[in-house]
């Protein structure tokens, strides 16, 4: 690592964490002083109101000014509440003309056990000030809130955050695992995640550089969490954060097929992810085969879909190139590549596997548009476990087993007022997914009455016997919809 990249002093890492702590420098303490209008102005860009808010010279006006807002302040003041001179040192700081500005940007962040974290960034570039540079590091934004409440629950004993940029995940990651590697290929990026990591005092945490799986080739970990560089573009990787040299959704596949070889049995692979809609190809078909022969089971979700000018938009408008003289070249030359290789859309999502070691292990691969519980890391092993269970049921075993009404599960009947039947009768799903299902008669009497006190079957048998309906034929027909819930998770297999 350069000279320039060094470690931050311990000591003074937790002079600054003290200080930052005092001054109320946290979540809750910035979100209070800002006020909703100067956050939401700030999320836009705009900093004027958040200036306003954090004029004067108390501490935690200052240090909103110095750290987040990033406009010089007074030398004097920093000096009354920070060592300037040996953060100036350590490269967090820069002092000219009586005047300090801070070279990093620090975020606060709230870590799992309720305390105050905090991460560090290259400030946002934003627009009319240039470009990023190509080894820029981002912060802490959605996709990184994103995954962390999809993570699994610890605790574990080994942990990898591939990819880690700011070291958001890996802080996230100390907390659940003993020990933690933390990999990337930008030396920036392990310095501020070495920085992110002194500040939040997690010591666990070991920073490698290298791409992929290749700083850690011999090792296997029970948790790997991944926001690799996903960005589908035509061109050699400009901005490490965000783009690789491998063509297409390649790196998302590499990664998945790649991870469990790197899982102990047992241990999970979570990953954000792009992926191309081609046309004339089912995407859950393109991804399913990345997961496919991996003997691990999982969850493939997408939550979003954008056609090939909204994501080229989006990621320009990242880089701060609207209004460049590159800008409409590069939409152009970027349009053009995803016509040539018949791209409608870019998916975006999630994938999570769990190395079962089975062959018949398998993966659910759907789309989530709607809001669902969060975080999802707390019933996600139950949803994989669900689909499990459903695919290995024979109908024979179906309808031998004990099932229950999953907690949570409610049911609505649609109808006409004063009709003697409903027109439709629904599942919801109250937590969790929060999926609804369209259901008949002998399923919404099934649900009515299975507490896995009793096999299916007989179940079935008395629910025929009330509805008047053969009792062979509702054995036949009920297990394919049954597996169905179950995989859903409406029902769970008790015995």
């Amino acid at each position: 690592m350069p000279e320039s990249l060094r470690p931050i002093p311990p000591r003074l890492a937790d002079r600054l964490r003290h200080v930052l702590i005092d001054a109320d420098y946290t979540v809750h303490g910035v979100r209070d002083r800002l006020g909703n209008m100067a956050a939401r102005a700030l999320a836009r860009e705009q900093l004027t109101p958040a200036l306003r808010a954090t004029g004067g010279e108390e501490r935690l006006g200052l240090l909103l000014r110095l750290w987040w807002l990033h406009v010089p302040v007074a030398e004097e003041s920093a000096r009354a509440i920070l060592p300037v001179q040996e953060l100036a040192e350590a490269g967090l700081l820069r002092v000219r003309d009586g005047q300090v500005r801070a070279v990093v940007h620090l975020e606060p962040w709230e870590l799992e056990d309720g305390r105050p974290g905090y991460v560090a960034s290259d400030p946002t570039v934003r627009p009319g000030e240039g470009q990023p540079r190509s080894d820029h590091v981002v912060g802490a934004g959605g996709a990184s809130a994103t995954l962390s409440r999809l993570m699994v629950d610890g605790p574990v004993e080994t942990a990898l955050d591939l990819g880690t940029g700011c070291g958001v995940q890996a802080m996230h990651l100390a907390s659940r695992a003993n020990r933690v590697r933390a990999t990337d290929v930008n030396p920036r990026a392990l310095w501020m995640t070495e920085l992110s990591c002194a500040l939040s005092n997690t010591p666990n945490v070991e920073a490698r550089e290298g791409s992929m799986f290749e700083p850690v080739k011999k090792e296997r970990f029970d948790l790997v969490v991944s926001n690799p560089p996903f960005v589908i573009t035509p061109e050699p990787a400009r901005y490490t954060y965000r783009e690789s040299d491998l063509p297409g959704d390649s790196l998302s596949a590499d990664l998945v097929r790649q991870a469990p070889g790197h899982l102990t049995d047992g241990g999970w692979c979570q990953t954000l992810a792009n992926w191309l809609h081609v046309d004339g190809e089912d995407w859950r078909d393109r991804v399913g085969a990345w997961v496919s022969g991996t003997g691990c089971s999982g969850w493939v979700v997408q939550r979003d879909v954008q056609d090939p000018a909204e994501y080229v938009e989006l990621w320009l408008r990242d880089s701060c190139e609207h209004g460049s003289p590159e800008y409409t070249r590069r939409y152009d030359a970027w349009l053009d590549y995803f016509e040539r290789e018949g791209v409608e859309g870019i998916g975006f999502g999630w994938i999570s596997l769990r190395n079962d070691v089975a062959q018949d292990a398998t993966v659910r691969v759907e789309e989530l548009r709607h809001d669902i519980e969060e975080p999802v890391g707390r019933y996600l092993p139950d949803v994989v476990d669900g689909a499990m269970t459903a695919h290995r049921l024979t109908d024979a075993a179906l309808l031998s087993a004990h099932v229950a009404l999953a907690p949570g599960v409610v049911e609505e009947r649609i109808g006409t007022p004063g009709a003697p039947d409903p027109e439709r009768i629904l599942l919801r799903q109250r937590n969790g997914v929060r999926r609804v299902a369209q259901v008949g008669t002998v399923e919404a009497g099934l649900a009515s009455v299975c507490d896995g006190t009793m096999p299916v079957g007989p179940l079935l048998d008395a629910i025929a016997e009330l509805t008047e309906q053969d009792p062979a034929s509702v054995r036949e027909r009920t297990p394919e919809i049954l597996r169905s819930l179950i995989a859903e998770g409406f029902f769970r297999v008790t015995r």
